[in-house]
């Protein structure tokens, strides 16, 4: 009888490996196997130790990518096998990293997993930008939100009055494509378009870029430059005292 499997769900912060807690460097090296996103490759990946097979399973906007359903059945086929997997993604897994799906798909296969929480991308971006994500005066709420619905349009069932709030920071995930729109949706339910915004790009790696901005300036930027093929992050609200 084939011993069960369990799978482990290791969040790899942005990229360095110095960032990764220890667990999730002893499990990296101790695993079967480790299905990879494309973010989470490179230097991370490299942690792996020699006897792990690496599945790359990653999804990109614009690129060949793999289906959510083939990923689910990769975990269920492994941990089935007895093997003990490593689902490595990026930033932390549970902040837009469609951690759900997968683990509905272990439940039902009632395979043993476990969650390893990494250093949010958000988190990474705001301390190499310097910035606080909270104020005691001026910012006392801290929001994350999606750009992009599952099309990749910008979702239209956003609540604008909460992310027009001028006392709130607010961080986008996977909004290159879409803040052109949103950015018009937002000065039109009251955000200034003098707020205070930053794009930071491929954060922790050679090509790291910051572009401190407002909200109007970035949506020109990114309308006329349009997306950038690394991940990027938008932020915007009071983070006028940035360096």
């Amino acid at each position: 009888m084939t011993e069960q499997g369990c799978v482990s769900f290791v969040s790899s912060g942005p990229g360095d490996p110095e960032l990764l807690t220890l667990r999730a460097l002893r499990l990296l090296q101790g695993c079967d196997v480790v299905l990879y996103d494309d973010l989470a490759s490179g230097p991370v990946l490299d942690q792996a130790g020699p006897q792990a097979e690496r599945i790359p399973v990653g999804k990109r906007a614009g690129r060949p990518s793999a289906k959510q359903e083939t990923v689910n059945a990769l975990l269920v086929e492994h941990a089935s096998a007895g093997k003990h997997v490593v689902r490595l993604k990026s930033g932390d897994s549970g902040v837009f990293g469609r951690l759900e799906e997968e683990l509905a798909a272990l439940r039902a296969a009632a395979i043993p997993y476990e969650i390893v929480p990494g250093v949010p991308s958000a988190m990474a971006a705001a301390a190499v930008a310097g910035l606080p994500l909270t104020r005691r005066l001026t910012a006392r709420r801290l929001q994350f939100v999606t750009g992009a619905d599952v099309t990749g349009s910008l979702p239209q069932d956003q609540n604008w009055a909460a992310l027009a709030d001028p006392r709130a920071t607010t961080v986008v995930f996977m909004g290159q494509r879409t803040f052109p729109g949103m950015a018009r949706s937002l000065i039109e339910n009251g955000l200034p378009a003098d707020t205070p915004a930053l794009l930071a790009e491929a954060v922790g790696h050679p090509h790291q870029r910051l572009v401190r901005t407002t909200v109007s300036g970035l949506a020109a930027l990114l309308a006329a430059e349009g997306p950038s093929p690394h991940p990027a992050l938008i932020f915007y609200g009071p983070l006028a005292d940035s360096p």
